[in-house]
């Protein structure tokens, strides 16, 4: 098979990287890729926003599947797009991938169904919104409608924190038209934890779940971002837990989307909260987490390409997918001064040392500089240690993040600590 992935990040790298291991993949290419992606695809030099010309280069590459990585091409409708051309692309078409581009789609989703979720409500009005917050009390959570590249939510610990979320996000326009409307949430208390699952309409596969750090300094301070860093299996979360989050929220989900008209078809991947009231949805997100994905795949003993045409055909509910035991931790390093502005071009060194540690380096934000690899985002890397449990992957993610060496970098020293309480 000839196949092409769609995106250029972290969660990119590691879905070519499990692509590559099987032998029914042939030829493999990025669009448009990084500067790790290239060691192992062709990158082609084709924005995600391009669809004409992804689609045009399809078609001349004789392309039999493609693969879309990032939210926003699949909001857009990437899908349809390959789809209307006669080219299989996994992942959303662009109905079923509003569960993720409208976060008021979402919520009034999950709120028919009785699904369950933190108490909401949305406004497309800056005072009236202003008027409803003044009624609530801290901490309180402040989300842009549409896509924001992970950084649309404030978890706002005051009310002077969230007036100022409602005021960047519906009057300073800091989200673009993401922030034309809004919703304002409860906040949930308890313990974060992400569940991918493979779905092919009704049918619904479940990955091993994982947990994100979303905030940007040890601690879950500071403000949001993609990503930190994320860690697989959770020994601190009770089983019985995991299957009531899949059997109360993932599962009636598709479900929904199949009563709605809007069929999902790819990876569906669910925000949740363990309340003491059990699990309760955050979000859900349209394809693979970033950086879940860069955990989770390596534990995947099924081969990927198997299980992506088994979907697209229809054969997804008689796939029995196999995972390894083994515990992965993915620290990531990140640009000085991210998740805010940042320099790019700062050369990376001891990329070599780290894999020769048996790390395994997923490159999300860079580029080649004569000769050399050079920081081009800001989550620059993604390394990631495996072990027999936790502490072990730990040990070795940590081990080698820090031979790796760019100036200014910065990351969290508290990834997957929770789970060794």
């Amino acid at each position: 098979m000839r196949m092409l992935v769609i995106g250029g990040g972290g969660r990119e790298h590691a879905i070519v990287w499990a692509l590559k291991k099987s032998e029914k993949v042939k030829e493999l290419f990025c669009a448009p890729g990084n500067a790790g992606i290239a060691q192992l695809a062709e990158c082609v030099p084709i924005a995600v926003s391009e669809f004409d010309e992804l689609v045009r280069f399809a078609k001349d590459a004789s392309i039999d599947l493609v693969f879309v990585g990032p939210d926003d091409p699949l909001a857009d409708g990437i899908v349809d797009a390959f789809e209307a051309a006669g080219i299989p692309a996994f992942g959303p078409n662009k109905k079923a991938a509003a569960i993720e581009g409208s976060k008021i789609f979402m919520k009034d989703l999950l709120k028919k169904y009785n699904i369950p979720t933190a108490k909401y409500e949305t406004f497309t009005d800056y005072e009236s919104a202003l008027s409803y917050l003044r009624e609530q009390s801290a901490p309180i959570v402040i989300k842009a409608d549409g896509l924001a590249a992970g950084k649309g939510v404030t978890v706002a610990a005051t009310m002077e924190e969230a007036e100022k979320a409602l005021r960047e996000a519906m009057v300073d326009k800091v989200f673009g038209e993401a922030g034309n409307q809004i919703v304002i949430e409860e906040f949930l208390e308890g313990q974060e934890m992400s569940i991918l699952a493979f779905v092919d309409g009704e049918t619904v596969k479940p990955m091993v779940p994982a947990q994100d750090h979303k905030p940007i300094f040890d601690g879950d301070k500071g403000p949001n971002t993609g990503g930190m860093g994320t860690y697989t299996p959770l020994p601190h979360i009770d089983p019985a837990i995991i299957e009531e989050a899949i059997q109360n929220i993932v599962i009636p989900t598709a479900k929904a989307m199949v009563s709605e008209g809007r069929p999902f078809r790819g990876v569906l991947f669910a925000g949740l909260m363990i309340t003491k009231d059990g699990p309760k949805t955050i979000e859900f997100n349209a394809r693979m987490g970033d950086p879940e994905t860069q955990v989770v795949l390596p534990r995947l003993k099924t081969e990927l390409v198997d299980i992506v045409l088994a979907a697209m055909n229809g054969r997804l509910a008689d796939m029995d997918i196999e995972w390894s035991d083994e515990a992965a931790v993915c620290v990531v390093l990140a640009s000085e001064g991210y998740p805010a502005s940042y320099p790019k071009g700062r050369v990376i060194t001891g990329l070599a040392e780290a894999e020769a540690q048996g790390a395994l380096v997923f490159h999300a934000g860079t580029a080649m500089k004569d000769g050399q690899f050079a920081t081009a985002g800001g989550r620059v890397l993604g390394i990631v240690g495996l072990g027999a449990d936790i502490a072990e992957a730990r040990g070795r993610a940590y081990e080698a993040a820090s031979v790796v060496q760019f100036e200014g970098k910065q990351n969290r020293s508290d990834i997957a600590a929770k789970a060794l309480l």
